[in-house]
């Protein structure tokens, strides 16, 4: 079965679809607060751009274990490298502003980012058991 091959993606996408709309029902029922209003980076953009990130990563994972299954470990590491380097230029702006909601904007990205994280690290840890 095809999607069997993919249920960590499924799951990843399931997951991030989940606590995508928990935190847009947060900010839906905080409507009329100031503090929750003219973000930088909206939530939709740091969910796309972190999904996106999780989804290449998994894929990339699920390819390594086919081929070199030692080595897993290694690539995650490298490319959650490469995915911190790569968000660190969304994350300047919102650092650098002037916006004085910086503080919860930071809380934000960071929440979405550990999510994701997690997420990847649930599917490594997976891959690596063998329990995929």
């Amino acid at each position: 079965m095809k999607l069997k091959k993919y249920q960590p993606i499924l799951e990843a996408i399931a997951t991030a679809t989940l606590a995508f709309i928990l935190h847009k029902l947060f900010f839906y029922l905080n409507n009329d607060n100031p503090r929750f209003q003219n973000f930088h980076t909206s939530i939709e953009t740091l969910y796309g751009l972190f999904c996106s990130f999780s989804i290449i990563i998994i894929y990339i994972l699920m390819q390594v274990k086919k081929h070199s299954h030692e080595n897993v470990g290694y690539v995650f590491l490298l490319v959650t490298c490469l995915k911190m380097g790569i968000a660190y230029p969304v994350l300047s702006p919102i650092l650098h502003s002037g916006n004085p909601n910086v503080a919860i904007q930071k809380i934000n990205f960071f929440i979405i980012f550990a999510l994701f994280l997690a997420i990847e690290t649930v599917v490594t840890i997976r891959i690596l058991n063998n329990d995929q």
